[in-house]
């Protein structure tokens, strides 16, 4: 009995082992694509991630593949990579923000505005994600929702000139000569001092 038992003990430590090496080598693949991808090497990249099982790529593997096919014009591919990083992960900011960006340039305001918005659910501070919102808002000509935006921007990045020019701009439209001529001023301090 104790031999049995012994047996059975070693086959599940031997598939435990198997099954941690699988994902230790899935790890693996997936940071040397990261390094790949920050080097610029799409193909790479591309080729590494499509080594991991579909089933166990990650939300990160996901955008990068969605980065390469942005990267290479192939917007529709990279909206279905970014949707299927969201399917892995729904809180993963990137790829909602990937998203936005890519409905942005195709004209899909309304798409656009959503996936902004589910990103900064998720990542609540990132000014970069209120700044493309507000320009988008900008578009749309609705400007207290860019105002918004913007300030909230500023709030958690104050030393970017664009936010602050595209805020006076926002004040110019909403007739308000005092702010936009106080954002004319940060936006001109802030170049002078780049």
């Amino acid at each position: 009995m104790y031999n049995i038992g012994m047996k059975k003990l070693f086959f599940i430590l031997l598939f435990l082992s198997l099954f941690n090496c699988c994902f230790a080598a899935d790890g693996l693949l997936s940071k040397q694509a990261t390094a790949f991808y920050s080097d610029n090497n799409r193909q790479k990249t591309m080729d590494l991630i499509l080594q991991i099982n579909e089933k166990e790529r990650s939300a990160q593997d996901w955008l990068l593949l969605g980065n390469v096919f942005e990267d290479n014009g192939e917007t529709d591919n990279a909206i279905f990579m970014y949707k299927k990083a969201i399917e892995t992960d729904h809180k993963y900011y990137k790829a909602y923000y990937n998203l936005a960006n890519i409905y942005a340039l195709k004209g899909q305001l309304d798409l656009s505005i959503e996936n902004y918005k589910k990103a900064i659910k998720y990542k609540y501070d990132n000014p970069y994600t209120y700044y493309n919102l507000a320009c988008v808002y900008i578009t749309k000509e609705e400007y207290a929702k860019a105002r918004s935006a913007l300030n909230k921007a500023i709030m958690y990045k104050s030393d970017v000139p664009e936010f602050h020019y595209n805020l006076a701009y926002v004040y110019q439209k909403l007739n308000n000569k005092k702010f936009y001529y106080k954002y004319m001023y940060n936006y001109k301090q802030l170049t002078q001092n780049s």
